[in-house]
């Protein structure tokens, strides 16, 4: 498996390389944001490694590019900025998981191991539940047969609920799949879920997320599910 490692520090890419190549990684080492980006762009990496602080970009920016390109390849992103707010930047710009320097190697690998897992499981896949469809290769959503934009955030929780259709995920459950902590906000996730909805449910006789009271969430499509004979009439412009 290849991994891009984009990282300036010449000591924490040395690093980053021989511990992955003897971890049995074929690793290819940017000193640049630009550099690493044609790379990305021209060579098909299992993985990225990247750093948020770049001498000519910032590991955001550059996300964002190649998420634009629809590069789907796993990005995990390596900062020393650790606030709360720095983190959801990051995951929204585009990255899987997040980093924190100093870290040890250990929890690294062990982070690079699940990404290539994620990747290699979802890869192509196509669910369908309904008349929802996602396509978990390119990361792509509709319902109805109409394409639903999301936020990289948003898509996480999609496909966390939809992979375990019928299953309830607690909060924390949630917490700790797409924040990969269980202690941020207590109404993080009941803020993404209502942004979910808004753009799966709305409009659409039948509802595919549900809330648990006191419990989570889960999606589902009912069987015998009958049409709302009176919609909500701020259901359609959210």
């Amino acid at each position: 498996m290849r991994i891009l490692v984009i990282e300036d520090d010449e000591d924490i890419a040395a690093l980053l390389r021989q511990g992955l190549t003897q971890a049995g990684y074929q690793v290819t080492v940017a000193l640049e944001g630009i550099t690493g980006w044609r790379q990305a762009a021209d060579t098909p990496f299992g993985l990225i490694v990247l750093d948020w602080m770049l001498p000519d970009t910032d590991g955001k920016t550059l996300c964002q590019r190649l998420r634009a390109q629809r590069i789907t390849t796993p990005v995990l992103m390596l900062t020393a900025r650790d606030a709360l707010r720095d983190r959801v930047e990051g995951l929204d710009a585009g990255a899987d998981d997040y980093l924190t320097k100093p870290f040890e190697f250990d929890e690294l690998l062990a982070r690079v191991r699940s990404l290539l897992r994620r990747q290699q499981i979802h890869k192509s896949r196509r669910i369908a539940i309904a008349d929802l469809e996602i396509d978990t290769g390119l990361r792509r959503v509709a319902r109805g047969g109409a394409e639903v934009r999301l936020t990289p955030r948003e898509y996480a929780l999609l496909e966390s609920l939809a992979t375990r259709q019928g299953q309830t995920l607690t909060r924390e459950v949630i917490q700790e799949l797409i924040w990969f902590d269980s202690n941020s906000l207590s109404n993080t996730v009941d803020v993404h879920v209502a942004a979910l909805r808004r753009k799966i449910d709305a409009g659409h006789a039948v509802k595919l997320i549900e809330t648990i009271p006191r419990v989570g969430y889960r999606l589902t499509a009912p069987e015998h599910a009958e049409p709302d004979l009176f919609p909500d009439p701020g259901a359609a412009n959210p």
